[in-house]
């Protein structure tokens, strides 16, 4: 059964929507200029999923040599647990995977349940923890990796 939702590149023209939906998923949200600097730079792979061509959810990521980091993930409300985080995610791992990147890091909350049973089920396992990491409120973010090759 095909997805009800169609997954693409983000492009800057999206920045505007993206920075509309960081707002409504976090309570520290990415600014539009931080978003559009995010797209424009090198290594950037971005991605979103749409319903009826609108934008659900987005996910921002860079890649430095062999190693990638999710710079942020986010779906709005009416569509979470639809699995559409999931396909996004394993789109970008995919993508990944196909630039030769041998690793992939990121940053959680630490009281982020959905997310954590989310990255888990698609192989990241914990790398640390940096204190006091997220504001409003302050919390601990959960440092995980993914390894996609056998050395990494």
């Amino acid at each position: 059964m095909a997805d009800p939702f169609r997954i693409r590149p983000a492009t800057l023209a999206d920045a505007t929507r993206l920075a509309e939906l960081e707002r409504s998923c976090f309570s520290d949200p990415w600014s539009d200029s931080a978003i559009r600097e995010a797209l424009g730079m090198p290594g950037a792979l971005a991605l979103v999923a749409e319903v009826s061509d609108r934008i659900v959810s987005y996910c921002l990521s860079r890649r430095v040599l062999v190693s990638a980091e999710v710079l942020t993930i986010g779906t709005e409300g009416g569509a979470r647990r639809l699995g559409i985080a999931r396909r996004i995610m394993e789109e970008l791992i995919d993508r990944l995977v196909a630039e030769g990147v041998e690793e992939i890091w990121l940053e959680v909350r630490e009281s982020n349940q959905g997310a954590l049973q989310l990255y888990h089920a698609l192989g990241f396992r914990p790398a640390g923890m940096r204190r006091a990491y997220y504001r409003s409120p302050t919390e601990d973010a959960l440092v995980l990796r993914l390894a996609l090759s056998e050395g990494a």
